[in-house]
């Protein structure tokens, strides 16, 4: 076979794929979950770690407070009492008597993960056994909970959402919502719609039971990143990861371009070293490898130009219709923004396989797993032992 027709075969292939993908998620998301009855009334607590002052903390603490639930708790956790966020807490707890809320500081050094770190005490202070562990900066609708016990089936270990990146205050931030939404949103619930559901630690719905019967939330420690350690504990307990049928907003606010790189490089570290086999390929999930192949296929020229713009419309087309078919932000830099995130995702991919050690909220956590970790300081005890 020729080069060009290689080339042909890879830019047909992986657009193929990649229109599949977004099929899928179209017919996926939105779709309405029935509300289970058995879970009519049921009290929960919500546990929200809190770490220093966002854009929009105020806004997406306050949205703990305005749940149209009839029966549910707030622990916040702070690991220092020194932390900035701490008065605008308890200023929104002593505002709101109505809702049964407190703040917890202190944390439990079980992991290198500081926000695991930072929800253990607040998970084993929850009074209800339904508890959901909600990042600082996920918006809360008013059927928050509704809609997390509506994915709720007999089979399931866990519900999750996606972040969906909303209020982009810039161009990067723009890039930002491309990663967020039609990219790894997508991708989520592509994987969940084929049974290989992922959990995502922006909000988490456990039954503590099921959990404890496991370890525990402090079995989370087992990987660094404590949704790659859900995800391998509700698999080896027989049970799925299932998401909302319409995931939560991040508002983002402003973002700069080194921002978006730090941020991006950090994930994709962590699901380099907690699912090799998966991020291996997600290489191909932009368009710049089919791009890149579209002009030689074409023959180069004029028209391996026009095969290019051709392949980047098909796949920037169809995120398009997916961002407006779920009202995401998309403005008339959507397609850039889309170009931006694939070219930019080609250097974070290759990063991701040679660093060892990720940067989190100022704290240094070695993403190796625990058995790699750990050995040296093994064979230090074996030679002294010699």
């Amino acid at each position: 076979m020729t080069g060009t027709g290689i080339a042909a075969i890879i830019c047909l292939t992986l657009t193929l794929i990649n229109l599949a993908s977004l099929a899928i998620a179209l017919r996926r998301l939105g779709r309405p979950d029935p509300e289970p009855a058995m879970l009519a009334d049921v009290p929960v607590t919500i546990v929200r770690p809190v770490c220093g002052l966002e854009t929009y903390s105020e806004e997406t603490l306050t949205s703990s407070f305005r749940l149209a639930y009839p029966a549910y708790e707030l622990v916040f956790c702070v690991a220092r009492a020194t932390d900035p966020i701490v008065p605008l807490v308890e200023r929104l707890i002593a505002g709101h008597p109505s809702v049964p809320a407190r703040l917890i500081v202190g944390e439990e050094r079980v992991s290198d993960n500081p926000k695991l770190n930072n929800c253990i005490r607040g998970w084993e202070a929850a009074r209800h056994d339904w508890i959901v562990l909600a990042d600082s900066n996920v918006l809360m609708p008013p059927d928050y909970v509704q809609r997390l016990r509506a994915a709720w089936r007999p089979e399931t270990g866990l519900v999750c959402s996606t972040p969906i990146g909303t209020r982009p205050g810039s161009f990067w931030a723009e890039v930002e919502c491309a990663f967020l939404n039609t990219l790894q949103a997508r991708w989520q619930y592509v994987g969940e719609a084929l049974g290989l559901g992922f959990a995502q630690g922006k909000s988490m719905l456990w039954h503590r039971p099921l959990l404890e019967a496991k370890g525990g939330i402090r079995a989370l420690a087992a990987e660094i990143a404590e949704d790659a350690a859900a995800t391998k504990l509700v698999r080896a307990m027989g049970r799925q990861v299932h998401l909302v049928a319409s995931p939560f907003a991040q508002p983002l606010g402003p973002r700069r371009a080194g921002e978006v790189w730090s941020r991006q490089l950090r994930w994709a570290r962590l699901r380099r070293v907690t699912f090799p086999l998966f991020f291996a390929p997600e290489i191909g999930t932009g368009a710049v490898i089919p791009m890149l192949a579209a002009y030689p296929a074409a023959g180069g020229g004029l028209p391996g130009l026009a095969a290019m713009l051709g392949t980047a419309a098909a796949w920037y087309g169809a995120e398009w219709r997916l961002a407006a078919r779920n009202g995401w932000p998309r403005s008339p830099r959507f397609p850039l923004a889309c170009l931006a995130r694939d070219l930019l995702f080609v250097p974070i991919w290759l990063a991701a396989w040679v660093a060892r050690d990720i940067v989190w909220r100022g704290n240094a956590m070695d993403i190796r797993t625990k058995d790699i970790r750990t050995k040296p300081a093994r064979l230090g005890a074996d030679a002294s032992a010699a």
